[in-house]
């Protein structure tokens, strides 16, 4: 089994960002083939490390084939892999996510996307009524080191139904509750990799155990499960 991602991946992808069609792929479908697969095993023991010490219940390693329709970028092909871990719902919430793209464009991401209206309320409130134990996760010096602030989408003022003078205005109109952390080439394929994958989602367990609680119970702390 593939304990590091092959530097092939890389330079099939800048040859793919040149040859972005179908006659120039299908060419040279089967040396992507191989590279898929040294890939999805990477991504299996990235699956069978998490779940030592959380529990995921799926591994969702996306297509290379684009959908185009609405978009103006007519490329059929996407060059990078995306591959996502779901934890185990309804009691886990959050998630972790893999990107692997040449020229220094790789990156971890783990948090919520696209929260749920509301998970999003909920999420919110508690942040009006008490942000310290948030703060001082995000704060931590070895989570910041690794994982740095939240990124992703925000209003630029106050939700409805919020004051916008409130002091966790600036968590309180964030959408997404994201953290990245990026990689350059010769790190993703330097056989350290895979450990540094999972020491980094493990120092964000303390923010889904938190966002989980909040997730799970109501205002008043009584479970909803």
């Amino acid at each position: 089994m593939s304990t590091t991602i092959p530097k092939e991946a890389l330079s099939f992808f800048n040859r793919l960002a040149k040859n972005n069609n179908r006659d120039w792929f299908n060419d040279h479908k089967k040396e992507f083939k191989a590279i898929e697969a040294e890939v999805k095993e990477f991504y299996n023991l990235i699956y069978n490390n998490l779940n030592v010490h959380d529990t995921v219940d799926k591994l969702k390693l996306f297509r290379i084939y684009r959908d185009i329709r609405f978009s103006k970028d007519k490329t059929p092909y996407k060059t990078h892999f995306g591959g996502s871990f779901h934890r185990k719902k309804p009691k886990l919430r959050g998630g972790y996510y893999l990107h692997i793209s040449p020229n220094d464009q790789s990156f971890l991401a783990t948090g919520f996307w696209e929260p749920h209206k509301d998970d999003l309320f909920r999420i919110r409130k508690e942040f009006e009524m008490d942000d310290s134990e948030i703060r001082a996760i995000i704060g931590n010096p070895k989570f910041n080191k690794v994982w740095g602030e939240f990124v992703g989408d925000e209003l630029k003022t106050a939700p409805k139904g919020f004051n916008k003078e409130h002091p966790a205005i600036d968590l309180i109109r964030k959408k997404q509750f994201i953290f990245t952390k990026p990689y350059a080439d010769k790190e993703i394929i330097s056989p350290g990799f895979l450990e540094d994958i999972d020491k980094s989602f493990k120092l964000i367990r303390p923010y889904f155990d938190y966002m989980s609680d909040v997730l799970t119970t109501d205002l008043n702390g009584v479970s909803l499960l």
